[in-house]
């Protein structure tokens, strides 16, 4: 009941109901006003005896009977068709402008975040993302839709800082190697630098480096887009995870890092639909990223579990710890946006995309990611995945 009293429609109605309603009683009460005027006026002509049997006609219950018609039809001197038309007159000039009063009053405090949701839009549209619409008297679904409006805007606000942090991140990723090449290749024209195996493999590095920027970009990109090509089919997540860590133990025996694997004991319950390259991809960023800023910490938990959310739905999840000093403060809000650190900050060896593809690839495949402290001290991410 509540929640439909709240509706703006259902509002505007009873305001413009009681409104009506009001100005209906101030009518009545005017035209009542000016009869009792008119029957004090009559009332005071009478003579005295013609007063005292009118009274006692009155306090019997017999002001309609033939004798009262007459003292009526005898002493009143106005004229009864033009009391109603000036009662009437007299309640439309007090009922009139007090209408209209409550009528603009009411349009005005309903539609009042509607003029601020537009003056706010205004703003937007010129690229002023700082402006926000006031609710102001706003509640129901008005102060829903001022409170979604600027939820949007701060939206629309986060992309546009992403799309200027990761327009200024690309521009420094691409100049750094380009300008590394522009300038050896220079030198090994100009004789500086021999041009042996050993140069040409550090040329050849910094061509790697942008070509592993450029697909990512081009994964990401696709991704978000929602035209990523997926082949989706029943895999043992468990089994997948294996290999695929087999496949990464001798870089994380190279930098000294040991595995703990957690896996369930029946490994059907970790069964879902996925791509089987896109997990490889999600769980080699998820490692390289361990592996590239938390090798200190010598440790990567990797665990696998089933279990089913408060909405009784069925998830696989799996999750990546380490041991090493955690997030940097500027990431911990936005870990998984593009570029999240500033450009010059970040170690070369990373295309800064890496956690903003497991993000995209994980949502694609109907799944979850969050970051969590680690209970090493590091940090822990977790993938969710609905249970085929």
């Amino acid at each position: 009941m509540a929640r439909r009293l709240n509706r703006i429609w259902v509002r505007f109605g009873l305001w413009i109901a009681g409104t009506v309603l009001s100005t209906i009683a101030l009518l009545s009460f005017c035209a009542w006003a000016f009869s009792s005027v008119q029957y004090y006026q009559f009332y005071k002509t009478l003579p005295d005896e013609v007063r005292v049997e009118l009274d006692e006609l009155n306090a019997n219950d017999l002001e309609d009977s033939p004798r009262a018609m007459q003292i009526y039809g005898q002493y009143w001197r106005g004229d009864t068709l033009f009391g109603e038309q000036m009662s009437l007159l007299i309640g439309l000039i007090v009922c009139l402008p007090f209408g209209l009063t409550v009528g603009f009053w009411v349009s005005r405090y309903v539609t009042r975040p509607l003029a601020s949701i537009v003056e706010v839009a205004k703003r937007v549209e010129q690229g002023d993302f700082s402006a926000r619409a006031v609710a102001t008297g706003a509640h129901g679904e008005m102060g829903e839709v001022v409170h979604t409006f600027n939820n949007m805007i701060d939206s629309l606000d986060e992309l546009e800082a992403e799309r200027r942090a990761t327009a200024a991140s690309i521009s420094h990723e691409l100049r750094t190697p380009l300008t590394v090449l522009k300038a050896r290749l220079h030198a090994v024209c100009d004789g500086v630098i021999v041009a042996d195996e050993a140069e040409f493999r550090a040329l050849l590095a910094q061509a790697e480096h942008l070509g592993r920027l450029v697909d990512d970009l081009h994964t990401l990109s696709i991704a978000e887009a929602g035209q990523l090509s997926l082949k989706k089919q029943r895999l043992c997540l468990c089994a997948l995870l294996g290999e695929a860590l087999s496949h990464l133990q001798p870089q994380l025996q190279q930098a000294g890092m040991e595995l703990e694997l957690t896996l369930p004991v029946d490994e059907a319950e970790s069964d879902i639909r996925a791509d089987p390259d896109r997990m490889r991809q999600i769980i080699a960023n998820l490692v390289s990223n361990a592996m590239r800023h938390a090798v200190q910490g010598r440790w990567l938990g990797v665990d696998v579990q089933s279990l089913i959310d408060e909405n009784g739905e069925a998830w696989v999840q799996l999750g990546i710890s380490d041991a090493g000093p955690g997030l940097p403060q500027e990431l911990r809000n936005h870990p998984f946006q593009r570029f999240a650190m500033a450009p010059g900050k970040r170690k070369r060896e990373g295309s800064g995309l890496g956690l903003s593809i497991v993000r995209a690839l994980t949502e694609s495949q109907g799944g979850t990611v969050r970051s969590i402290p680690s209970p090493r001290g590091g940090t822990r991410f977790i993938l969710r995945f609905p249970r085929a």
